[in-house]
């Protein structure tokens, strides 16, 4: 079931639908968007998948907390995700859905293949439950034997009937395919990861719940109705039920994936369980999974409690989606944690887009203009500029290789060597100072050689930047596709003589953040005028804070959606709260004199979001409630109606 050379299958991963999609989501489908493009331009065969992971007890609950159905809130959430892929133009030609029909069969019939390869037997788990993972681990992996090695949320111990997936037997099996292909996990300090984690020995996985209902249920034929899958059993299947497996097979000939693109955080999961799963279907291997870092904000991570979370959609807005999408993958190798600053982007969009490639271009539709009425003719560029060509071409050459072994922030800096040829060419031979000395033939030619970079360029830059590359190309008389890319870039061909197009500037410069939301550098503070404070203030020793300091505390509405009281305290109430995170944020709240446990279950309250965790008789606390209290008691500060966890109070 192997493909040809000719076939390009690249994915994402299923975005799990707890959430809309943040900065992270983005960056992993427009590495796969850009590999996508260049795929189908190089004329393979391609097929661009993306979708949801809607399935697990984390949906469940976060569905029940919104009283919606799972299936409802499921499909609110996976909507964004492709409503968002689709205003940013990505190219995907399936978006899946693990509530899709098709999908649930062709999981079930790898269930079946499965257990009738005897892989899959039937017995009783006892064990550590990570409820935000969706992930059991041993008691060896935890963090002071109860917290998730992964999240650091506290575990649920969880003694259930489970089916289990023999993954120990494909112990030695996963360690050869490690051994005998060196570049299947990327980067490479990763793959030592894996091995290094699977030479540890590998338990046996529960692979069924028994104790929650949203998910896919066992074949009909095993008579097991009350199982569900393991949530990563069914997600990870994805990659082969969008082909059809299960059902229609007509797709299976673009198996296996060239590069599965993910995060560091799943890796585990795609790079042992996934290749274990195949090997027991007897399917072929992926050839790449790549695994990129994450991204934080001026050196935090981000989270909405600090408020720091880089929203991709309000970024592409703001300073341009191909900007975006540029600075994405040229900032950060990839493997590497990023950071975002505006800064960082808008110095990226001054300096390598409008000073290298935008000011190329408006110098070459200068010179056309005032020698050569808009006219560009290459034919005499390899006569007098032969050196710049090999240069050119020499750094062209490199690029490929690159971009499939996922370095794409190095093909970009390679992609970049060609502009600094063009601008010295024009630097170097002054068409001004030729003209002047009627050399026109010369300095037409390095019109050419200047057009030709720049059309070289605009090709191999288009899987990144499609629409500033279109406009480019439209500009020098040509459309990027695969016959351009053969001629451009493979035969090293010119282009043919044309009248230059003049379009405005492609990339204004910026001289201040264009979001509201600006980073601490940059902030201008405006001139201080001293006001005088109010009396009543002053009499009673109140501390005057200006707006700013005011909006540095983070106010959100939550909803408690587990209440206990905490054993030997007459004060403490230990508290989840969900304020729109991934998961919700644990309180300890001196409350219990005023409410009980069950009094505050369901309920709405106000969470100052940004404290920095405390230790409350031991027990961690993320978050404080605001109140009210005076003679007659205390009382929780509560939304008038109820409103959305995590809204912002303001």
């Amino acid at each position: 079931m192997s493909n040809s050379c000719k076939k390009a299958y690249i994915t994402t991963p299923i975005y799990y639908v707890n959430d809309i999609a943040h900065i992270g989501h983005a960056y992993t489908t427009i590495i796969a968007d850009t590999v996508a493009r260049y795929s189908r331009m190089s004329g393979l065969d391609t097929f661009f998948l993306t979708g949801t992971d809607e399935h697990g007890q984390k949906i469940e609950e976060s569905a029940k907390i919104r009283g919606k159905s799972a299936q409802e809130y499921a499909d609110e959430i996976s909507a964004t995700f492709k409503n968002l892929w689709d205003d940013f133009g990505i190219s995907y030609d399936k978006f899946i859905r693990t509530t899709d029909a098709e999908h649930i069969k062709g999981v079930q019939k790898a269930f079946g293949v499965m257990y009738d390869n005897g892989d899959i037997y039937k017995d009783v788990y006892k064990g550590h439950y990570c409820i935000s993972c969706e992930t059991f681990f041993p008691e060896s992996q935890l963090v002071d034997g109860e917290f998730c090695p992964e999240c650091g949320k506290p575990t649920t111990i969880v003694e259930e009937e489970s089916y289990f997936f023999r993954l120990s037997a494909y112990e030695e099996k996963l360690l050869a395919w490690y051994d005998e292909n060196p570049d299947c996990i990327l980067p490479k300090s990763k793959r030592n990861e894996v091995i290094r984690f699977v030479e540890g020995g590998l338990d046996d996985l529960s692979i069924t719940r028994t104790s929650f209902d949203w998910g896919v249920k066992l074949p009909e034929n095993l008579g097991d109705p009350k199982h569900v899958m393991y949530v990563w059993l069914d997600a990870l299947m994805n990659y082969i039920t969008a082909l059809g497996y299960g059902t229609d097979e007509a797709n299976m000939d673009f198996w296996p994936a060239r590069v599965h693109l993910i995060g560091k955080d799943i890796l585990r999961f795609h790079a042992i369980y996934w290749p274990a799963f195949l090997m027991s279907l007897g399917l072929p291997m992926p050839k790449h999974i790549a695994a990129h870092g994450w991204w934080t904000r001026d050196g935090e991570k981000m989270s909405k409690s600090k408020g720091n979370v880089v929203n991709p959609r309000e970024v592409a807005d703001a300073y341009g989606l191909d900007n975006f999408r540029y600075f994405m993958l040229r900032e950060v190798p990839f493997g590497g944690d990023g950071d975002f600053s505006q800064k960082a982007l808008i110095d990226r969009i001054n300096s390598d887009l409008g000073n290298d490639l935008g000011n190329l271009l408006n110098r070459l539709i200068g010179m056309s203009g005032k020698y050569f009425e808009g006219k560009v003719d290459s034919a005499n560029v390899a006569k007098y500029y032969q050196a710049e060509l090999d240069e050119v071409h020499a750094s062209l050459d490199k690029l490929e290789p690159l971009l499939f072994d996922m370095q794409i922030h190095k093909y970009l800096e390679e992609l970049w060597r060609p502009l600094t040829v063009a601008n010295k060419a024009i630097d170097k031979y002054q068409p001004w100072t030729l003209m002047k000395e009627g050399k026109e033939e010369e300095a037409m030619a390095l019109n050419g050689l200047i057009a030709a970079i720049l059309g070289k360029v605009s090709v191999m830059l288009y899987p990144v930047m499609p629409e500033v590359c279109t406009k480019i190309s439209e500009a020098l008389s040509f459309t990027i596709d695969n016959a351009s890319w053969n001629a451009l870039f493979k035969e090293r061909k010119n282009l043919d003589t044309f009248i230059i197009e003049k379009i405005p500037p492609l990339f204004p410069r910026i001289e201040e953040p264009l979001l509201e939301q600006a980073e601490p550098e940059d902030i201008k503070t405006e001139p201080k005028t001293k006001v005088a404070e109010p009396a009543k203030a002053k009499e009673e020793g109140i501390a005057l804070i200006g707006i700013d300091q005011f909006f540095q505390t983070s106010l959100k509405v939550g909803t408690v959606v587990k209440a206990e009281e905490i054993p030997k305290s007459k004060k403490l109430l230990l508290l989840q709260v969900d304020i729109g995170e991934e998961n919700p944020r644990q309180v300890v709240a001196g409350i219990k004199k005023w409410y009980s446990a069950n009094e505050m279950l369901g309920t709405q309250v106000c969470v100052v979001a940004n404290l920095k965790p405390a230790k409350l008789m031991g027990l961690k606390s993320e978050g404080m409630l605001l109140a009210a209290k005076d003679e007659n008691g205390l009382c929780m500060i509560r939304p008038e109606k109820p409103k959305t966890p995590g809204t912002p109070i303001s």
